[in-house]
């Protein structure tokens, strides 16, 4: 073949080429949603023998019409294409000398998934000293606000987290906080703190932890400024 040949075949295959890329640039876009609510039982205890199941709301997260997980709570968008929102499972509680019978599954509360309406993925968070049990997390923009958990139990931290930073914006112990006692009765109450509550204009974060005294941080980026009584008096001063 003369180089005469090979240049007009390469020339005629090129438009080809453009086509492929452009339908490969055009690709079906994915489809996020979530279907119906559905009220499961759930043993926070993991199953103790005087144990009392709790309900538990969950909803299935579809990507394109499929079952990809379980999800509890509301979703927090963080942009016009990313959200996040807590998981839910099922773990398989059956004994091997059980295993000729039929899986018995619990549900239980996980942690956070981020989800990309765009790409479909879906990614698990891994927020410092998020207690599946005993964080309530309160989400503002990027960040999330939760009364963390160290490994032992035993510590009580006030924890700010914000997405594809591995360290905490915030992470302060809270003298004297310990977890609940007992058996847990409600979910939403039994945990290390309440959820904590923001504000905008400035960006500030407050804690109201059970044994401690009530305490609001100052976001300023990656940087966190603790707010004394008389500045925050000054700003709702001035807010009127």
């Amino acid at each position: 073949m003369t180089r005469l040949s090979q240049f007009c075949l390469c020339t005629a295959l090129l438009p080809l080429t453009v086509i492929q890329s452009g339908f490969a640039a055009a690709a079906k876009p994915h489809i996020i949603s979530f279907g119906k609510w559905t009220t499961v039982q759930w043993l926070p205890g993991g199953g103790t023998a005087d144990e009392k199941a709790l309900p538990l709301k969950v909803r299935p997260l579809l990507l394109d019409a499929r079952i990809k997980e379980f999800t509890l709570g509301p979703a927090h968008d963080v942009t016009d294409r990313l959200f996040v929102v807590r998981r839910a499972f099922r773990v398989n509680d059956t004994l091997p000398q059980e295993s000729s019978l039929p899986p018995r599954w619990q549900w239980q509360r996980g942690g956070w998934l981020l989800v990309d309406r765009i790409t479909g993925h879906i990614s698990p968070l891994n927020l410092p000293d998020f207690d599946a049990f005993y964080s309530a997390a309160s989400w503002y923009r990027d960040y999330a606000a939760y009364c963390g958990v160290s490994d032992d139990g035993k510590k009580i931290y006030a924890i700010v987290a914000q997405l594809n930073r591995r360290k905490p914006v915030l992470k302060k112990l809270f003298e004297g906080e310990k977890i609940p006692e007992g058996e847990m009765k409600d979910p939403a109450r039994d945990t290390a703190c309440p959820a904590p509550t923001w504000q905008r204009n400035p960006a500030r974060v407050t804690f109201e932890p059970t044994a401690s005294n009530k305490q609001t941080f100052a976001i300023r980026g990656h940087a966190v400024d603790l707010v004394n009584d008389s500045e925050e008096h000054e700003d709702e001063e001035s807010a009127k």
